[in-house]
Order: C-alpha cells, then structure tokens, then sequence
C-alpha cells in the first residue's frame, strides 16, 4: 500500500523577485500528523513558508502541494477553511465575541459558539464580551475558536505566543497539543528553541530561505 502523501511538500519552491528572495529553490516535505514547527532566524523565511500553505502568499517559481494536490488548483477561499491560520498577533473585528465567530461561519449560534471557546480554553461567558477588550491572550485564543470555527484540516500558527506572557504561552501550547491528539496536524512557527523542545514532534529549520535541517526535535536540536 503506498504511503500517504506529505501533509505539505515544496518543491522547487522560491518567492520574491530574484534580488531579493524570500525563499530560494526551497525542496521540503511536512509530515501528515503532529506537531511541526517551522523555526530559524529571523529573515529566514519562516512567515513566508507558512503562508504559502493556505495561498495568502504563492510561489515565484515551484509548486506547493497539499496532501498530493497543487493548492495552485484550489479555490483559495474553500483552501483556508481547510487551512485555517492564527496570525503573531490576534486580529479581532468590532463587536462581540460571538460575532468574531460569525465571521468564520454566520450560523454560529450560542451553543456552538460556547463549544468552540470552550476548545479554545475559553468559557461560554465570553461570548457576550467585546472583543475589543479583550487580553492579548484572550484574544488570542477567540482567533483560536474563530479559526476552529470552519472545522479545518489543518492549523497554521505563526508566532502566536510572541506578544503573550509565560501563563497565556502555557495555555496556547497546551491548546495546539490538545488539537493534534485530537486529529487534528498543526505548523508552528516559532524562533525559541525551548518552545520547539516543548512543543515539536518534527522541526523545519531554515536559513537564508533554505532548508538547513529538517527531522525529530531530536535530530535537528539534539540533547539538551
């Protein structure tokens, strides 16, 4: 029986003119379950890499495919409900809660809004609150339950813990795991090699728009 398709793969892959490549002739596959974080310095490609995936950024030259498929093939607004992403800083429109998660799916009503918070580590009390308000953790994680919202296959997270406190980074990492061990594959991105000996079941390093090692948390950072 042959093997599943990569969860994602790049092949030949750069972005940006040639001057001034973001990602350079760029050949990486992602495995289909886990937790892979995508981490290297900064400059490296990282943001870039991870929006190719759900097309808010798309290949100079290559092709990036999702389970076998060209996502240049796809609908990119039926792509992102697939590929849902919750960006380094949380993004919230006017109004409550609940209309946050209306945004993501307009017949979310008030039980499946609370399910959604409550997956999110959110109670069903936030519901009723402005969103403006909210903490940056909190917000945070009602971007969470909006993307969770469309029921994605997948979920993009780009730095989501860079702007929060060690507590809120806590409950976001907790949240990520709690989303794989339920089925669902996540793509981190992140700069802190703690972070990635937490979190990683694979790690993606680049540099310069390259890969530079890729494989277990232990392969890439080794003991420590």
């Amino acid at each position: 029986m042959p093997a599943a398709p990569p969860l994602f793969a790049f092949e030949s892959v750069s972005v940006g003119p040639p001057a001034a490549r973001r990602l350079h002739d760029l050949d990486a596959r992602l495995p289909a379950e886990g937790l892979t974080v995508v981490a290297g310095p900064s400059g490296s490609g990282k943001s870039t890499l991870l929006r190719l995936c759900n097309r808010l950024e798309v290949p100079s030259e290559g092709t990036v495919r999702h389970r076998g498929e060209d996502i240049a093939q796809r609908d990119p607004l039926a792509l992102r409900r697939d590929v849902a992403m919750v960006f380094q800083r949380p993004v919230t429109f006017a109004g409550t809660v609940l209309d946050n998660l209306r945004e993501a799916d307009r017949d979310c009503d008030a039980a499946r809004g609370a399910e959604l918070l409550e997956r999110a580590g959110l109670p069903a009390t936030f519901l009723d609150r402005d969103a403006g308000e909210l903490s940056g953790g909190e917000a945070q994680r009602a971007c969470l339950a909006r993307a969770l919202a469309t029921d994605p296959h997948v979920m993009l997270m780009d730095e989501p813990t860079s702007a929060l406190d060690a507590r809120a980074t806590d409950v976001l990492e907790r949240l990520a795991r709690q989303l794989v061990a339920a089925g669902t594959p996540v793509i981190w991105v992140s700069h802190s090699e703690e972070q990635m000996r937490r979190l990683a079941d694979c790690v993606l390093l680049l540099a310069d728009g390259h890969v530079d090692r890729e494989g277990s948390a232990e392969e890439v950072l080794g003991g420590g």
